[in-house]
Protein backbone atom coordinates (compact mmCIF):
# COMPACT_ATOMS: atom_id res chain seq x y z
CA UNK A 1 0.00 0.00 0.00
CA UNK A 2 2.80 2.44 0.88
CA UNK A 3 4.50 1.76 -2.44
CA UNK A 4 1.33 2.68 -4.33
CA UNK A 5 0.91 5.92 -2.33
CA UNK A 6 4.55 6.93 -2.81
CA UNK A 7 4.37 6.04 -6.50
CA UNK A 8 1.26 8.19 -6.95
CA UNK A 9 2.88 11.07 -5.05
CA UNK A 10 6.03 10.84 -7.18
CA UNK A 11 3.94 10.87 -10.38
CA UNK A 12 2.06 13.98 -9.19
CA UNK A 13 5.32 15.77 -8.42
CA UNK A 14 6.73 14.92 -11.87
CA UNK A 15 3.60 16.29 -13.57
CA UNK A 16 3.72 19.46 -11.47
CA UNK A 17 7.42 19.99 -12.17
CA UNK A 18 7.13 19.35 -15.91
CA UNK A 19 4.24 21.83 -16.14
CA UNK A 20 5.97 24.57 -14.14
CA UNK A 21 5.26 28.01 -15.51
CA UNK A 22 7.95 30.33 -16.80
CA UNK A 23 9.05 32.97 -14.33
CA UNK A 24 10.49 36.48 -14.54
CA UNK A 25 13.53 37.86 -12.74
CA UNK A 26 14.66 41.50 -12.51
CA UNK A 27 12.24 43.16 -14.95
CA UNK A 28 13.22 46.80 -15.47
CA UNK A 29 12.80 49.71 -17.84
CA UNK A 30 14.61 52.99 -18.45
CA UNK A 31 13.02 56.41 -17.84
CA UNK A 32 11.14 57.80 -20.85
CA UNK A 33 8.70 60.62 -21.66
CA UNK A 34 4.98 60.13 -22.30
CA UNK A 35 4.23 59.31 -25.94
CA UNK A 36 7.76 58.12 -26.65
CA UNK A 37 9.23 54.62 -26.74
CA UNK A 38 10.35 52.83 -23.60
CA UNK A 39 12.46 49.70 -23.34
CA UNK A 40 12.06 46.60 -21.17
CA UNK A 41 14.69 44.16 -19.93
CA UNK A 42 14.27 40.98 -17.86
CA UNK A 43 15.37 37.39 -17.46
CA UNK A 44 12.94 34.58 -18.30
CA UNK A 45 13.37 31.23 -16.57
CA UNK A 46 11.78 27.93 -17.56
CA UNK A 47 11.86 25.43 -14.69
CA UNK A 48 9.68 23.00 -16.66
CA UNK A 49 10.67 19.97 -18.72
CA UNK A 50 9.01 21.27 -21.91
CA UNK A 51 10.09 24.13 -24.16
CA UNK A 52 7.99 27.27 -24.33
CA UNK A 53 8.24 30.58 -26.14
CA UNK A 54 7.39 34.19 -25.38
CA UNK A 55 4.88 35.28 -28.04
CA UNK A 56 3.78 38.73 -26.93
CA UNK A 57 3.54 41.24 -24.11
CA UNK A 58 0.42 43.18 -23.17
CA UNK A 59 0.26 46.41 -21.16
CA UNK A 60 -2.01 49.39 -20.70
CA UNK A 61 1.18 51.46 -20.24
CA UNK A 62 1.93 51.61 -23.98
CA UNK A 63 0.03 51.66 -27.24
CA UNK A 64 1.95 48.58 -28.44
CA UNK A 65 4.75 46.25 -27.28
CA UNK A 66 7.20 44.65 -29.70
CA UNK A 67 9.86 42.02 -29.05
CA UNK A 68 13.21 42.99 -30.60
CA UNK A 69 16.68 41.55 -30.91
CA UNK A 70 19.82 43.62 -31.38
CA UNK A 71 22.89 42.23 -33.09
CA UNK A 72 26.22 43.35 -34.55
CA UNK A 73 27.29 42.02 -37.94
CA UNK A 74 30.46 43.23 -39.64
CA UNK A 75 30.79 46.05 -37.12
CA UNK A 76 27.27 47.27 -37.92
CA UNK A 77 24.66 47.27 -35.14
CA UNK A 78 21.08 46.50 -36.06
CA UNK A 79 17.78 45.77 -34.37
CA UNK A 80 14.86 43.79 -35.69
CA UNK A 81 11.45 42.73 -34.44
CA UNK A 82 11.09 39.00 -33.76
CA UNK A 83 7.80 37.04 -33.62
CA UNK A 84 8.77 34.99 -30.55
CA UNK A 85 11.61 34.09 -28.21
CA UNK A 86 12.22 30.36 -27.56
CA UNK A 87 12.55 29.36 -23.90
CA UNK A 88 14.24 25.95 -23.59
CA UNK A 89 13.31 23.49 -20.83
CA UNK A 90 15.36 24.17 -17.73
CA UNK A 91 16.81 27.23 -19.46
CA UNK A 92 16.82 30.97 -19.31
CA UNK A 93 16.78 33.85 -21.75
CA UNK A 94 18.24 37.23 -20.82
CA UNK A 95 16.71 40.40 -22.22
CA UNK A 96 19.47 43.02 -21.91
CA UNK A 97 20.99 45.96 -23.80
CA UNK A 98 22.58 44.64 -26.99
CA UNK A 99 20.34 41.55 -27.20
CA UNK A 100 16.68 40.71 -26.77
CA UNK A 101 14.55 43.55 -25.38
CA UNK A 102 10.97 44.81 -25.36
CA UNK A 103 9.95 48.06 -27.04
CA UNK A 104 7.06 49.87 -25.30
CA UNK A 105 5.74 52.03 -28.16
CA UNK A 106 3.65 55.09 -27.36
CA UNK A 107 3.94 55.22 -23.58
CA UNK A 108 0.63 56.33 -22.05
CA UNK A 109 2.45 58.26 -19.30
CA UNK A 110 5.99 59.33 -18.53
CA UNK A 111 8.20 56.76 -16.82
CA UNK A 112 10.47 58.17 -14.11
CA UNK A 113 12.90 56.40 -11.79
CA UNK A 114 10.96 54.40 -9.19
CA UNK A 115 7.79 54.00 -11.29
CA UNK A 116 6.56 50.58 -12.38
CA UNK A 117 5.08 49.46 -15.67
CA UNK A 118 2.78 46.42 -15.26
CA UNK A 119 2.62 43.96 -18.13
CA UNK A 120 1.44 40.45 -18.97
CA UNK A 121 3.74 38.08 -20.86
CA UNK A 122 1.96 35.60 -23.16
CA UNK A 123 3.57 32.23 -23.93
CA UNK A 124 3.03 29.59 -26.62
CA UNK A 125 1.91 27.15 -23.90
CA UNK A 126 -1.04 29.46 -23.20
CA UNK A 127 0.43 30.61 -19.91
CA UNK A 128 0.09 34.29 -19.02
CA UNK A 129 2.59 35.75 -16.57
CA UNK A 130 2.18 39.11 -14.87
CA UNK A 131 5.34 41.20 -14.41
CA UNK A 132 6.17 44.69 -13.19
CA UNK A 133 8.98 46.55 -14.90
CA UNK A 134 10.71 48.81 -12.36
CA UNK A 135 11.91 52.06 -13.95
CA UNK A 136 15.56 52.77 -13.19
CA UNK A 137 18.94 53.59 -14.65
CA UNK A 138 20.27 50.03 -14.20
CA UNK A 139 18.94 46.54 -13.39
CA UNK A 140 17.48 46.18 -9.89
Amino acid sequence: MRTVVWGALAAMLMVTTSQAAPSVVAAWSRPAAQGTTGVGFLTLLNSGAKPDALLSVETLGARQVQIHQSSVTGGMASMQMVPSVPLPPGGRVIFAPGGYHLMFLGLTKGQKVGDTLPATLVFASGKRLKAEFVVGLAPP
